[in-house]
C-alpha cells in the first residue's frame, strides 16, 4: 500500500548489511523474481543501455528486463566483486535465502504480513495505477499466458521502460522521510548470505 512506503524504505536505508539492503531495493524498483534477483550476475547487466537479460526465468526463455534509473543507481553503488550482484558465502555463491534480514527488515517497519514476493506485486500495482496497461505491467513482471503471448512479442522494451520508470520514481518519491531526505547507499558494510 503506498501508505506504508515510507516506513519500509526507512526500514531499509536503516539496514546496516548493505547486499540484503541492495537486494530487496533491486526486488521491488524492477518486480523480478526473488530467485532471478538472488543469482543476477554482473555478466547480464548492461548499466549503459538499462538492461537485464535474465537467462533461467519461470517460462524458460530469456527475458530482457529494462531497469528503472532508481534500480540502476542502485547496482551502480554495489562493488563488482566475482560473478555474482549479490555474493553469498553458500555453495552456490550468491544469496540464497534473505529471512533473517527480511525479518530485521519487518521488525524496523512495523509491518509484519508482507513477504518477499510482494515486492514484486508492488511494481505491478504502482504500475496500473499510473495507467500502464495489462500487457505492458505482464511483460515488465515477466507474466506469460497463452492468451496474451502474441501481445507480448510485438511489444518494445521502451513503452515498458516508461511505465517502470514512473511507477519507481513515485515508489521512491513515496518512500522519502517526510523531511526531504533522500535514499542513500552504504558501501561500507559487508555482505551476508543468510542461508537457512
Amino acid at each position: 500500500q503506498p501508505h506504508e512506503l515510507p516506513a519500509f524504505f526507512a526500514a531499509l536505508n536503516a539496514e546496516g548489511n548493505d547486499t540484503l539492503r541492495d537486494f530487496f531495493l533491486t526486488c521491488i524498483l524492477t518486480g523480478a523474481r526473488r530467485a532471478n534477483v538472488m543469482s543476477m550476475r554482473w555478466a547480464d547487466l548492461d548499466l549503459k543501455r538499462r538492461e537485464w537479460l535474465i537467462l533461467d526465468t519461470k517460462a524458460g526463455t530469456p527475458h530482457r528486463l529494462p531497469l528503472p534509473t532508481a534500480a540502476v543507481k542502485v547496482l551502480e553503488g554495489r562493488k563488482r566483486v566475482g560473478e555474482w550482484v549479490f555474493p553469498g558465502k553458500g555453495a552456490t555463491g550468491h544469496l540464497v535465502e534473505p529471512k533473517t534480514g527480511w525479518k530485521r527488515i519487518l521488525e524496523r517497519s512495523g509491518m509484519k504480513a508482507l513477504r518477499i514476493h510482494d515486492l514484486r506485486r508492488s511494481l505491478g500495482s504502482h504500475m496500473a495505477a499510473g495507467g500502464a496497461s495489462l500487457p505492458i505491467i505482464g511483460k515488465a513482471l515477466q507474466h506469460k499466458s497463452v492468451n496474451t503471448t502474441a501481445i507480448y512479442a510485438r511489444l518494445n522494451i521502451d513503452p515498458v521502460r516508461e511505465a517502470m520508470e514512473k511507477a519507481t520514481r513515485t515508489m521512491v518519491r513515496l518512500g522519502r522521510p517526510r523531511g526531504g531526505g533522500r535514499t542513500r547507499a552504504r558501501k561500507d558494510a559487508p555482505g551476508e548470505d543468510d542461508a537457512a
